[in-house]
């Protein structure tokens, strides 16, 4: 077995490199993955800019697909040369957190699950260790290709927890702001949890064909008019039942406010910095019954089988998502086009 391998560093603000790297053991209840697939995240970008804080010499990346190539002691039921995935979020599933059905906040901190390409070096590269194996690997059935199943580990498992922890119900009118990755998979998961209308939220041409392949019913773009304006039109000034926020602006998280009916949920995705705040009329002052829920990536193994239920099923397919591939060793330029927006990209797949 090889001794060294490729890994995509951050090494310092604006500066994620690839450089070689050992090979690494996994360790009791540990696994080792030989990665044949992964993805760059926006939440990568932010590393890249500096903007979220990881250590420097950190390998980034949290979306992997691979080969099971080493099993640490006390790994049970999984064999070296099954085909694996592993999400975004890896909970212990064992402490209070995890008991409790908060995977994402495992330890019973903000974020605590995710380790990959945050607290531990992560899978843009040609191996990547998996901690608390038996909890986190999920064996990819036979006749999947990688490509069906990249976008499960994170933006898939993000954009459908939107609509999961918003509570859609059958019958329910959806707002979904943004229609990037995360917000094209929460217009895709507002559908299959059975809304009868979804109206998305978008400015970019090639977004908004996307939207409507993904399950909108009317894309509203917001260069042509007032999004709140419009959703109120449509829904004959009663506001829609779940408004889902998938950007992370002030202006977004506000336009859902306003957008929904008293009683109304808002299922926030973005990621925000700085101060946000909440308008008075917006909120009716407090007084609204409105419902304010946040979600991080469900992660584990049981989420992972989910998922690719419902990719084998034929239910939702994730590949129009994927509109770029690169190899591992054109991993730099991969994070140019994506942290630029540019050439239309949604998602990358990058091959070691």
């Amino acid at each position: 077995m090889r001794t060294t391998m490729k890994a995509a560093v951050f090494t310092g603000k604006g500066r994620i490199t690839l450089q070689e790297k050992p090979v690494p053991v996994p360790r009791a209840g540990e696994a080792l993955l030989r990665v044949t697939a992964t993805t760059i995240c926006g939440t990568d970008v932010h590393i890249l800019k500096g903007e979220y804080p990881v250590r420097s010499g950190l390998t980034v990346g949290h979306e992997p697909v691979g080969v099971i190539e080493a099993l640490g002691p006390g790994v049970a039921g999984f064999e070296v040369g099954q085909r694996a995935i592993v999400g975004a979020i890896t909970p212990c599933g064992q402490c209070n957190a995890c008991l409790e059905g908060f995977h994402s906040q495992c330890g019973g901190k903000p974020l605590g699950g995710w380790r990959l390409g945050n607290t531990i070096d992560g899978c843009q590269a040609e191996y990547v260790v998996i901690p608390y194996a038996a909890a986190n690997l999920a064996l990819v059935p036979d006749g999947i290709s990688d490509e069906q199943v990249l976008l499960c580990p994170d933006i898939m498992s993000t954009g459908f927890g939107g609509a999961e922890n918003g509570r859609v119900r059958i019958g329910d009118l959806v707002a979904v702001f943004a229609q990037g990755p995360i917000g094209l998979c929460a217009t895709a998961g507002a559908r299959l949890m059975g809304a009868s209308q979804i109206l998305a939220v978008e400015g970019v041409a090639k977004r908004i064909q996307i939207s409507k392949q993904m399950g909108a019913d009317v894309v509203i773009d917001f260069h042509e008019s007032s999004p709140v304006e419009a959703i109120l039109e449509l829904t004959g000034g009663r506001g829609v039942d779940v408004a889902i926020e998938a950007l992370g602006t002030q202006e977004t998280f506000e336009s859902c406010l306003r957008v929904l009916r008293p009683g109304g949920t808002l299922s926030s995705l973005g990621v925000y910095s700085g101060k946000l705040t909440l308008p008075l009329d917006a909120f009716a002052a407090g007084l609204g019954d409105y419902r304010v829920v946040t979600t991080l990536c469900p992660g584990g193994r049981e989420r992972m089988r989910r998922l690719m239920n419902v990719v084998s099923s034929g239910r939702f397919d994730p590949r129009p998502l994927i509109t770029h591939r690169f190899e591992l060793d054109q991993i730099e330029a991969a994070y140019d086009l994506f942290a630029n927006q540019r050439d239309g990209v949604l998602k990358v797949m990058i091959t070691p």
